[in-house]
């Protein structure tokens, strides 16, 4: 077996994912979903990478979308502050993340998932993404567990069928429960995390003709966390892309310029990541990497960069 969280073997555990020249089979799709499904789902991302019994990637997550996931043949082992808990062959809600959580797939990664739209959980559950922030909770949402989806989810198709059984389930899903759309303040302060993450609370709160408790109250319930922390997860997950090599290199001067100085940009990074920018580029970040690819998909989409 060999060594639990070896840069190496991540990196060649992961390495078809990020290198695949089309010739054999298609290892992850990262895409938008379906137009009749997008007033509530952001982005559609699926990805395998098998491995050898044994085999173990450490690494760890961090959300700014509710992810609805079905997770099949490698054990996850998710790290809270009470202890670790471990999920295997089963559909899970991933809240949104106040701060990085360590996660570990031993064996095959196999993910088929589904981001939400900031706002879309509460719409469909009438629940707050606050009771599920920096957690993974065990709910079937879109009934993936039926036997009609289970046999497109699975290790022997693809994450392009995957994500075809994804989009069939919300689509029912939507049929069935008929949930509103998002809340357009939501909306708006996505858009507006991606597009300034340094701007005024107060400046934004007036330009949608609301109060600043308002703006707490609806983001808190559609973010899982405050305004102020929505903008700060922002500025280190432009950072951390950055650092992952998935984002344009123009931006490295503008996002430097959000920072009073280096020491600054540290303490922040680090407060959010548990680690300092130089040692989170040390090692591969191979989970991350696909969060991070599809934020900056969704970001240029959102700022008609893309």
């Amino acid at each position: 077996m060999p060594d639990r969280g070896d840069p190496d073997k991540m990196r060649e555990i992961l390495a078809p994912i990020w290198s695949a020249d089309g010739d054999g089979p298609q290892l992850a799709e990262n895409r938008a979903p379906a137009e009749d499904i997008s007033p509530w789902v952001a982005t559609m991302v699926s990805i395998r990478a098998p491995a050898d019994p044994g085999e173990m990637v450490s690494d760890g997550l961090c959300n700014d979308l509710t992810y609805v996931r079905f997770v099949f043949n490698g054990l996850w082992t998710a790290e809270y502050p009470e202890g670790k808990e471990t999920y295997q062959n089963e559909a899970l809600v991933f809240g949104q993340h106040s701060k990085f959580m360590p996660l570990t797939c031993e064996g095959d990664i196999m993910s088929a998932g589904i981001g939400l739209r900031a706002g879309a959980w509460h719409e469909m559950t009438k629940r707050s993404s606050a009771e599920i922030t920096d957690r993974i909770v065990r709910d079937d949402l879109f009934g993936l567990m039926d036997e009609e989806f289970r046999s497109e989810l699975n290790a022997d198709t693809t994450p392009v069928r995957w994500n075809l059984a994804l989009e069939e389930a919300v689509r029912r899903f939507v049929a069935r429960v008929q949930p509103d759309p998002p809340d357009p303040i939501s909306t708006a302060f996505q858009r507006a995390s991606f597009e300034d993450p340094m701007q005024s609370l107060h400046d934004f709160a007036e330009s949608q003709n609301i109060s600043l408790r308002k703006l707490e109250r609806v983001v808190k319930r559609d973010f899982g966390v405050t305004p102020r922390a929505v903008m700060r997860r922002a500025r280190a997950m432009d950072v951390a892309a950055l650092l992952c090599g998935v984002s344009d290199q123009h931006e490295e001067d503008e996002l430097m310029l959000r920072y009073f100085d280096q020491s600054h940009l540290i303490r922040d990074f680090t407060a959010y990541f548990g680690v300092t920018p130089r040692r989170f580029r040390d090692r591969p970040r191979p989970l991350l990497k696909v969060t991070l690819e599809q934020r900056q998909a969704r970001r240029m989409q959102e700022l008609g960069e893309g």
